[in-house]
């Protein structure tokens, strides 16, 4: 079995139901969530948006290779409507990225693990530290707390309250 960490986000359409519905496909259709940490609000990162975006981190078991485990992915993002487009960032209902796969590192044309931008992102640092503050980032050597303490990001990150 192999232990990963997803991060998710979304900033349009019904957001408390999206993160729901996710859950539940990743659950179904990726492997099993064994954490998931709060959800968090922060401001749209490399693009301007009106919208907020609400972020989570989830720590999943999975038989699943990587790339395969990339394919499933896109296939549960297009059920939200997700075309990916030449813009590289977007507002959406739903994105999901492989930040960790167990400790390895490896690149291939589609899919480079760590994810690279894991420790410029607070709105990925901040949950990740709730469910993950010492897991260490296999080529920084730097913890989940470290990282976001050295993290340039200004970002304000607010979590969500739901009823």
């Amino acid at each position: 079995m192999h232990k990963v960490y997803l991060g998710i986000g979304g900033n349009i359409g019904n957001k408390e139901q999206n993160f729901k519905k996710v859950l539940d496909l990743i659950d179904k259709e990726l492997g099993k969530i064994l954490i998931a940490s709060s959800i968090y609000e922060a401001p749209p990162w490399g693009f301007h948006s009106e919208d907020a975006f609400w972020n989570q981190v989830i720590y999943i078991e999975t038989i699943l290779e990587a790339e395969e485990l990339l394919w499933r992915i896109h296939g549960v993002e297009e059920k939200f409507g997700r075309v990916r487009e030449k813009e590289r960032y977007s507002s959406r209902e739903m994105d999901i990225d492989i930040l960790y796969f167990n400790e390895e590192y490896f690149e291939t044309k589609t899919l480079i693990i760590p994810h690279p931008r894991i420790h410029e992102r607070k709105f990925v640092l901040v949950p990740l530290a709730e469910i993950a503050p010492n897991f260490k980032h296999p080529l920084r050597r730097l913890t989940s707390i470290e990282m976001l303490e050295a993290c340039r990001d200004d970002s304000i990150i607010k979590k969500v309250v739901i009823d």
